[in-house]
């Protein structure tokens, strides 16, 4: 998997809610980097099932925070012992590449980036969507939470860390970082799940996607948004 960062520490942050029947089998994914002085930390928003107790043996640390990504990441931002912070959902896997890839970056003077997606499911059309969604990212510069953001905690902070608002928070950070630095883009893609694009099809997750970020970007409220995503 490659050495560790010599100088730097990593923490991954995971924001996390109810996910007691899969947490164990993430964690234990990013066991053999925790053995390189990578810390993982999982941040709980009121979970009501087993979800800390599972995790407690995978994790470095793990704290409580009101609901919300934003909030929750900021949370473990703020308890973080890196210097380089990562933030992944707990349905997306990292690549092999991981820390050879932050190596790479941390001797540049890029401050943040992004890994590119690829959707889990075996239909044809994920690979498009995959597709599109890293060629949409590198030509704009902005990125989702689903392709694993990492950025230094000095940028993070300069940048005024995750606006507290229930939708969008990655696409409003993005936005934020891109006034400091272009993004550092990984063409080796985290696996993300296309549970989603499954449940409720594809096409109408599409166009739903698509509709919210050309709502977002026009200025409606992300309270409003996310009745929109979850309806």
């Amino acid at each position: 998997m490659g050495e560790r960062l010599t100088e730097t520490l990593i923490s991954i942050v995971v924001p996390v809610l109810n996910e007691e029947a899969t947490i164990a089998s993430f964690l234990r994914l990013l066991q053999p980097l925790r053995d390189k002085q990578v810390e993982v930390i999982l941040v709980d928003g009121g979970s009501q099932d087993q979800t800390k107790k599972v995790a407690e043996p995978y994790c470095d640390r793990i704290i409580d925070s009101d609901k919300g990504r934003a909030r929750q990441q900021n949370a473990g931002a703020e308890v973080a012992s890196g210097d380089l912070l990562v933030f992944l959902h707990a349905d997306t896997l990292l690549p092999v590449s991981f820390l050879d890839v932050l190596n790479r970056f941390e001797k540049t003077g890029y401050q943040w980036g992004r890994f590119n997606v690829s959707l889990s499911g075996s239909k044809w059309m994920f690979s498009v969507i995959s597709f599109m969604i890293n060629w949409r990212s590198r030509i704009s510069g902005i990125a989702t939470g689903d392709q694993a953001i990492f950025v230094r905690r000095s940028t993070f902070h300069l940048a005024g860390r995750f606006t507290d608002i229930p939708l969008m928070e990655d696409v409003d950070l993005s936005r934020k970082l891109l006034r400091i630095s272009k993004p550092f883009c990984v063409r080796d893609p985290v696996i993300t799940s296309s549970r989603r694009w499954e449940v409720h099809g594809t096409w109408r997750t599409i166009f739903l996607m698509w509709k919210l970020r050309w709502k977002f970007a026009r200025g409606v409220s992300p309270e409003v948004l996310v009745k929109e995503y979850y309806g």
